[in-house]
């Protein structure tokens, strides 16, 4: 037998089954999600030994693709990384002297930059890699050598030394002076190394991911091997007159 159920009848069931049912909750990514792994050494060892591109390069495949040794080796090749790690080792003695003038003439530029055939050196591709290459150091004034590696002990010391006789250290303990100043002398390095430069027409890149994707397209080793910059008027001491010395000894 059925029992017919008026509206409020019916309104008070369904509130009760609604009430009955769990609430649908958002759980936050699990740790152990591929979006959320944490990229081990043994994991960046992996990729580099499938692929051959840098421990740096394969962190950063990793991390994009979310710990996917797959996702990451495509994203290497996308790039044209894992292909120019491969050719790092071979000679590279053919290549190009380029040269930059910026607008005005009071900024210029050398740069030589080297490949393994003159075929290569004399297309397209390398020759514009050289141009970009001359007119990013125009820009960057502060750079005065091609990487980290090229730089002298003696100017790295000579940074450390600045940088423990600062004045916001003085009362810092001993061991985190010493871990500030190296973050602050790596940082400086940094500044001083052209390929670790954000690449002028894409601040997304270094300048050694430019040039390694270049490479990855142009199927040679290509290294950038030494630049000069040259700035109008730099180290001529002017000899500024006195007008008030000038104008007395008329004068007299």
């Amino acid at each position: 037998m059925k029992v017919a159920m008026g509206p409020k009848t019916k309104a008070t069931t369904l509130k009760t089954r609604a009430e009955a049912l769990p609430l649908f909750t958002i759980r936050p990514a699990s740790p152990h999600s591929p979006a959320m792994a944490e990229i081990s050494a043994k994991l960046v060892k992996a990729l580099r030994d499938q692929t051959g591109a840098g421990m740096m390069d394969c962190k950063r495949a990793l991390t994009e693709s979310g710990g996917d040794l797959n996702k990451a080796t495509e994203w290497l090749r996308q790039k044209g990384i894992a292909s120019a790690e491969k050719k790092a080792g071979r000679t590279a003695a053919e290549g190009s002297v380029g040269s930059y003038i910026h607008t005005g003439a009071r900024v210029g530029v050398l740069v030589e930059i080297n490949c393994e055939t003159d075929f290569v050196a004399r297309g397209e591709g390398f020759q514009e890699l050289v141009r970009n290459v001359a007119m990013q150091i125009a820009a960057c004034p502060n750079v005065e050598f091609v990487s980290i590696s090229d730089i002298p002990a003696a100017v790295a010391e000579r940074e450390s030394a600045i940088e423990m006789g600062r004045d916001d250290l003085g009362n810092k303990p001993e061991a985190m002076k010493a871990k500030i100043v190296e973050g602050r002398v790596a940082k400086r390095l940094k500044e001083l190394a052209l390929l670790d430069q954000p690449f002028i027409k894409d601040s997304s890149l270094t300048v050694a991911e430019m040039v390694k994707q270049v490479a990855g397209t142009i199927g040679e080793n290509i290294q950038v091997r030494r630049f000069t910059r040259y700035t109008l008027g730099e180290g001529i001491e002017v000899e500024k007159a006195d007008f008030a010395a000038e104008v007395a000894a008329m004068t007299a």
